[in-house]
């Protein structure tokens, strides 16, 4: 186990080089280290067992510690659809309600400060526009109180914003909205949670250890409240980068893909370019939607 947080630790820090840009290294450079990473992280964690698991679609329920593993860098696994659940019993609770397509609309939210997150949610706006009840809020009209009024009870949701990770206060984590922070303290105030989420954030995807084996942070406060499927980041991201694997993804989810297929081809039809290519394997589908 030793070995596989090792591994863990050396590919989350080759994901945030590369999305952060760090000079010290051609951006060739940083990619090669990462795609060695994503080998040495296999081998931790999958060893011989890689040649049991099939072609069909996966579903991995990690110990808590690995929760965050970026499971698209594996190589076995960059052509496979792959979903990640905190547990057994929780897929199964998102698997039955998967038949439900959900009476809400599609609501597309942007923070402040990103360069970028206007971009992304304009294209999805327009991606959207034809499909009746669609809720776009951002600069001056993305507050947390709006924020949560409209999502409660969304088909979809997309939120491209600053994430923060607080490992020593998981509840805390964090989306910057235009008034402050919308944390996971927030999202357990809906009344009825999105049934999909799309997290367009940096770390949205992480929670901290508590108890024996449970996690807090953002995602953990969705899921109980009846969201069926996620999509979050388990570490930063650039957020332009994050603009084409969005549109790639969305386009999937509106032929109707499941959020982990359309992850799986999202990645495939970026463009191979390092920065691109390594935000791709940046997320993560969460649950069974």
């Amino acid at each position: 186990m030793t070995r596989a947080f090792r591994a863990f630790d050396f590919a989350r820090f080759g994901l945030n080089r590369l999305a952060r840009r760090r000079p010290n290294l051609t951006a060739e450079q940083a990619f090669n280290q990462l795609r060695h990473a994503g080998r040495q992280l296999e081998e931790a964690l999958l060893g011989q067992a890689v040649r049991q698991l099939g072609d069909g679609a996966l579903v991995v329920v990690p110990p808590s510690g690995l929760h965050a593993v970026p499971w698209g860098l594996l190589p076995s696994l960059q052509g496979r659809v792959v979903s990640v659940a905190p547990s057994a019993s929780t897929w199964l609770r998102a698997r039955k309600s998967l038949n439900s397509s959900g009476d809400g609309g599609v609501v597309l939210v942007y923070g402040p400060g990103l360069a970028h997150a206007g971009e992304e949610v304009a294209q999805l706006a327009d991606m959207y526009a034809g499909d009746g009840d669609v809720s776009v809020l951002g600069d001056g009209t993305a507050d947390v109180a709006h924020v949560l009024a409209t999502i409660d009870g969304a088909r979809l949701v997309h939120i491209a914003a600053h994430g923060t990770f607080r490992a020593d206060s998981p509840l805390f984590s964090a989306l910057r909205m235009d008034d402050g922070p919308l944390t996971a303290y927030d999202l357990e105030r809906l009344t009825c949670a999105p049934q999909r989420i799309v997290l367009s954030s940096c770390d949205s995807g992480r929670g901290a250890t508590a108890g024996a084996d449970e996690l807090l942070g953002l995602v953990s406060a969705l899921i109980p409240l009846g969201t069926i499927g996620l999509v979050a980041s388990v570490v930063p991201v650039n957020d332009a980068a994050a603009v084409p694997l969005m549109a790639g993804l969305h386009r999937r989810l509106r032929r109707g893909a499941s959020l982990a297929e359309a992850l799986r081809d999202a990645r495939q039809d970026l463009v191979r370019e390092p920065a691109i290519t390594a935000c791709g394997w940046s997320f993560v589908a969460l649950g069974a939607g």
